[in-house]
Order: structure tokens, then C-alpha cells, then sequence
């Protein structure tokens, strides 16, 4: 019989890691704890200003300072940078959840100075972007939105969340990939409840963004405007 496999490196303060992830929590919820109901924002950082993906993000940001919304986004440039400068300029709430990694991120210039929040662990950071949110906004973007998307849409599903409005703004981009959801992974493989697709509406501007999350806490005011979840 073969020899189990070892560690290579063990180190030994990964048993103090949880007193850092404490610690982020502690700080997250402080700052979120004071802000009003927020909407999040996600997308690719490589875009740039003029870019229609980055002023249609600057536009939905800016119609949902007017309802009333704060903005929060991953605190980066690109359509994170968009979001954040829509919400800025029109004197709304705008909150930046950095994340340090190696390459692009650094955080946007329009974001609330006290609103902004540097994370070490991409899953304290999650739940941040979860839980102080009464609607997903996902604009075109790369493997992080992707992650994003994916969480909100699996948490919602699972009922951990309770749900809210998960909104894929960009027919170009989203369609495809929600087709091939529906018809592989579910009418395919049944690994997925045809129903559940319904989750993210596609949509191509920010009329369409503002009536869906307005219908969705209008109406007979069974969703009210509450935290996603509770720890």
C-alpha cells in the first residue's frame, strides 16, 4: 500500500487566519450597517470611459441614485469605476469593496472616502456584496462577474438568500450564455430546473433596469427592503 501524500509546507499561523477574517467582517459590517438599501454593480475592469458598456453603467448608476439606491461595486476601474462615478456625481451613496490582487485592481477615485473597504479574502468580500443588496446588476465582464453572477444566482436558488432581482444588462453578451443554460444544463442534462433561468431577466438599458427592481418592491409590498440574509 502506498504512503499517504504530505503537505509540502504546512504553516503554522493558518490557525490565526479566522482572527483576520474576524476582523474584515468586524470592519465590513460597521461601514455597511449605516448605509441604506444599495443596488450592486457587476462587470469587467478593462473597460474604459466612452466605452458604451462603461456609460450605460454610469447611466443605470445614475437613474438609481434618483430611486434612491446607494451603489456598491468591487471598487475597481472599468464598469466598477463607472457605477461608483454615476453614483458620485449624482451625490449618491457610493461604496468601492476592493479586493488585493496582483494585477488591475485599484480602487476608482469615485468612491465615498469612508465607504470604501480594502479585503484580503474574495469571500468576506461576498458577503458583503450580498447581503446589504436589494438587486443584482450584471453588465458584460470576465471570470469575476462570472463569480459573482453565479454565487448571487446560486444562493438565490438554494433560498440562503432571499430573492431579489438578479438583472443581466447586454442581450449581445448574456443570450448566449443563457440559452446554453437552458437547453444544456437544463433541458439537456436536467441538471438545472428549467424555471430557475427566469432568475436573470436580460435586458439593454436602464428603463428596463429601474422598471423591473421598482415592480419587484412595488406592487403589494410582500418584498420589502430588508438585508438578503442574516448571519
Amino acid at each position: 500500500m502506498r504512503s499517504m501524500k504530505q503537505w509540502s509546507q504546512l504553516k503554522g499561523e493558518n490557525s490565526w487566519t479566522m482572527f483576520k477574517i474576524l476582523a474584515e467582517l468586524v470592519d465590513g459590517f460597521e461601514t455597511m450597517n449605516s448605509l441604506g438599501p444599495c443596488i450592486s454593480i457587476f462587470g469587467s475592469a478593462r473597460v474604459k470611459e466612452g466605452h458604451p458598456h462603461y456609460e450605460l453603467a454610469r447611466t443605470i448608476s445614475e437613474r438609481l441614485t434618483e430611486e434612491g439606491f446607494g451603489i456598491i461595486t468591487g471598487g475597481g476601474p472599468g464598469i466598477m469605476e463607472a457605477a461608483n462615478r454615476g453614483a458620485y456625481e449624482n451625490n449618491g451613496i457610493s461604496v468601492g469593496l476592493n479586493i488585493n490582487l496582483p494585477f488591475e485592481q485599484f480602487h476608482n477615485k469615485y468612491i465615498d472616502k469612508e465607504k470604501t473597504l480594502n479585503h484580503r479574502f474574495f469571500f468576506v468580500r461576498k458577503v458583503m456584496f450580498v447581503k446589504y443588496s436589494q438587486a443584482f446588476i450584471a453588465m458584460p465582464g470576465g471570470f469575476g462577474t462570472m463569480d459573482e453572477l453565479f454565487e448571487v444566482l446560486t444562493l438565490t436558488q438554494t433560498g440562503k438568500i432571499k430573492k431579489t432581482p438578479i438583472i443581466l444588462v447586454g442581450s449581445d453578451f448574456w443570450t448566449p450564455l443563457k440559452e446554453w443554460i437552458y437547453k444544456t444544463m437544463g433541458e439537456q442534462y436536467s441538471y438545472i430546473t428549467l424555471s430557475d433561468v427566469d432568475l436573470m431577466p436580460i435586458v439593454d438599458d436602464a428603463d428596463e433596469v429601474i422598471r423591473i427592481i421598482n415592480q419587484f418592491y412595488g406592487g403589494d409590498g410582500s418584498h420589502g427592503l430588508q438585508h438578503t440574509f442574516e448571519l
